[in-house]
């Protein structure tokens, strides 16, 4: 399995900036800096970047990234991130976690997994699952299909991730035949 990180995606992004929003990268996040804001307040910064200069999605997380790594900050991890969303109460939710990560990491070495704060995202050539602990007591399976099979557990949602449906799932035994089939036809869908 190959582990993709968003420092790839920040790269992409800063590549374009001075062509998207009439400043490099360096250049915002001196604007950053003199503006007094606090630079590991990344959703603080993203605020500001949205209101005060309109700065769209990517580029305004793609500065406020710049803005706390030059402050010190330091991203987490693939591994940091998944340990992070099943610490406390939801500690519980791990084995859940755990076999979903084992299916579809047999589907092939093409799935690549992505390091968020609040789910994990599982990516062939576009993001095809993510799972979630939603609740102290429930996991989130989000799964994108462009044609939907039919499953009694199966419900449209946007969450999470890039999700078209969803499949909600309590215990180990929750997690069937049926589970991994949407799961399979979710990876051969986006790939």
């Amino acid at each position: 399995m190959t582990l993709t990180r968003p420092t790839d995606m920040m790269a992409a992004v800063a590549e374009s900036m001075k062509e998207r929003t009439g400043r490099t990268l360096e250049q915002w996040v001196a604007v950053v800096t003199d503006a007094g804001l606090d630079p590991l307040d990344q959703n603080g910064v993203r605020r500001w970047l949205k209101s005060e200069h309109g700065v769209a999605l990517n580029s305004k997380w793609a500065i406020a990234d710049a803005a706390a790594r030059g402050a010190g900050w330091q991203r987490p991890g693939v591994e940091q991130y998944v340990d992070q969303q099943y610490v406390g109460a939801k500690q519980t939710l791990r084995p859940l976690f755990d076999r979903v990560r084992e299916i579809v990491e047999a589907f092939g070495a093409d799935v690549m997994i992505e390091g968020r704060s609040t789910y994990t995202p599982f990516v062939r050539r576009r993001q095809f699952a993510a799972v979630a602990a939603a609740t102290r007591t429930r996991v989130d399976i989000g799964v994108r299909f462009v044609d939907p099979p039919d499953s009694p557990g199966l419900v449209p949602s946007r969450a999470p991730g890039q999700a078209t449906h969803r499949v909600s799932v309590t215990a180990l035994g929750e997690i069937t035949a049926d589970v991994e089939r949407l799961l399979r036809v979710a990876y051969e869908q986006n790939g």
